[in-house]
């Protein structure tokens, strides 16, 4: 809720003006102040002003220049909205915009009272928690402007999220936005992608909490119309739909419910966003959607048919685990040549046979945004299981998937996606199915002669990893 707002007002318009126990320069300094500060004017002095601060309790003198008088009348109200446009979009600029719009608040009549004010602080408000979160911003400048707009309402979560402190604004003001007749499809749009966001979700969530939530997410992204949208944000609409069908696909077979519909969905809203239209700015939210996407892809896909002299199995080990076994034929009843058990879900429709049946391949998806590659393969020894993973080095999220077999010299295609370090980096490798050593490594297949020519076909035409 947005703090009412007493009269006789001062905005101070900048960082670091100082707040001095004379009216003259060389008098101490009592406390830094901080843009989109409030203080109260009890007189004037010798080109100071003397205020009283309400939120740090203590009275002083500042220079008439650094603050800006804040009238809080009806009349006034056209122009603290404009000052409030113009801020809207500066970035450094969150805590003196959110000030404005507080007083733009106070002064205007309710029934003058639109959606634009509050989506225009939501939007001040995520920003300013984002820049907390993220780099280029000094630290002792975005933890004041934090304290400045708490008076005002503004509320943060904090979260730990891959070894790393992340802010949320929690989001009042977006609901506000939803409730408010006659709010624009743009502000409605930027309201639900404002409580939609996957990074605000607490990671330590528990299965149950979180299908609530993505539940939440779902009805109220669907809620959303698209006409009137710029296309910025239409894109931005369908790629944050992909990745909260992926979420619910995935819970959907962890809990063994049928998963297709909702992994078709995501394949869907993913292939419905513009990534030219996301521009810059956009593009790691597009990435990281191709990358959820795509570990969970495998789930709108039937199951496999036969594996031609091989038999791969998935049967119930103990409790939440799947255990695959396989054998040399269809019907047998010999021993397995192979079993292994996992927590994870088995993607059967991935299974791949290899090199005329001394290998063979499967997706094996562990976590929300991580999936696996099992290599079957036979050695002097017997069979044996060996597991690719996406990456090894500090890794997030990411997928590594068969994308192709050379016969005569039995090497292994596999493509890679993966976001490491907050960076994403795709790879395209040949390896040496007998030990899985790689051979050759390159960011495009078409640098890889091997690709061009035995790359899957299947492979080819529903990878994301070619988008």
């Amino acid at each position: 809720m947005i703090l009412a707002l007493a009269a006789t007002l001062a905005i101070v318009m900048q960082d670091h003006a100082s707040l001095r126990a004379a009216p003259r320069a060389a008098a101490p300094e009592l406390v830094a102040l901080w843009q989109g500060d409030v203080l109260e004017v009890r007189g004037e002095r010798a080109g100071y002003l003397k205020v009283y601060d309400y939120r740090r309790e203590r009275g002083g003198y500042v220079r008439g220049e650094a603050v800006r008088p804040l009238r809080l009348t009806e009349a006034d109200a056209p122009e603290l909205l404009a000052v409030l446009r113009f801020l809207r979009d500066q970035p450094g600029s969150e805590a003196l915009g959110i000030s404005y719009g507080a007083a733009y608040l106070k002064a205007v009549p309710p029934r003058a009272l639109s959606a634009e004010a509050f989506d225009a602080i939501a939007r001040m408000a995520e920003r300013l928690a984002d820049a907390a979160s993220g780099a280029g911003y000094s630290r002792a400048d975005v933890a004041a402007h934090l304290e400045v707009v708490t008076q005002f309402g503004i509320h943060m979560r904090t979260l730990e999220r891959d070894g790393r402190m992340q802010l949320c604004y929690d989001g009042e003001l977006y609901r506000r936005v939803l409730t408010v007749p006659g709010a624009s499809s743009e502000q409605r749009a930027h309201a639900v992608l404002g409580l939609t966001r996957l990074d605000c979700i607490d990671p330590d969530s528990g299965p149950v909490l979180r299908a609530s939530l993505d539940d939440e997410r779902r009805r109220l992204l669907e809620g959303v119309g698209e006409r009137d949208l710029s296309a910025l944000t239409r894109s931005r609409l369908h790629v944050r739909r992909a990745t909260v069908w992926a979420s619910i696909a995935f819970e959907e077979a962890r809990r063994r419910e049928a998963p297709q519909v909702a992994a078709q969905l995501a394949l869907t809203e993913l292939l419905a966003a513009n990534a030219d239209d996301l521009g810059d700015d956009r593009r790691a939210e597009y990435l990281d959607a191709v990358v959820r996407v795509g570990a969970i892809r495998w789930a709108a896909v039937p199951p496999a048919a036969a594996l031609g002299s091989l038999a791969l199995t998935a049967t119930t080990g103990d409790p939440g685990q799947t255990c695959v076994a396989l054998e040399e034929a269809p019907g047998r009843h010999d021993a397995p040549l192979v079993r292994r058990c996992t927590y994870g879900i088995v993607w059967m429709a991935s299974a791949q046979p290899l090199a005329q049946g001394r290998g063979l391949v499967l997706a094996v998806q562990p976590l929300e945004s991580w999936r696996e590659l099992w290599v079957f393969h036979a050695g002097v020894g017997g069979w044996r299981i060996d597991v690719l993973s996406p990456c090894l080095d500090d890794p997030e999220e990411g997928y590594v998937e068969f994308a192709g077999f050379v016969p005569g010299t039995g090497r292994l295609l596999i493509a890679r996606d993966v976001r490491q370090r907050g960076r994403f980096r795709r790879s395209f490798e040949e390896l040496r199915l007998e030990d899985l050593a790689l051979v050759r490594q390159a960011s495009t297949p078409d640098l890889l002669r091997d690709f061009g020519r035995w790359q899957d076909v299947a492979w080819r035409r529903d990878t994301l990893a070619l988008r």
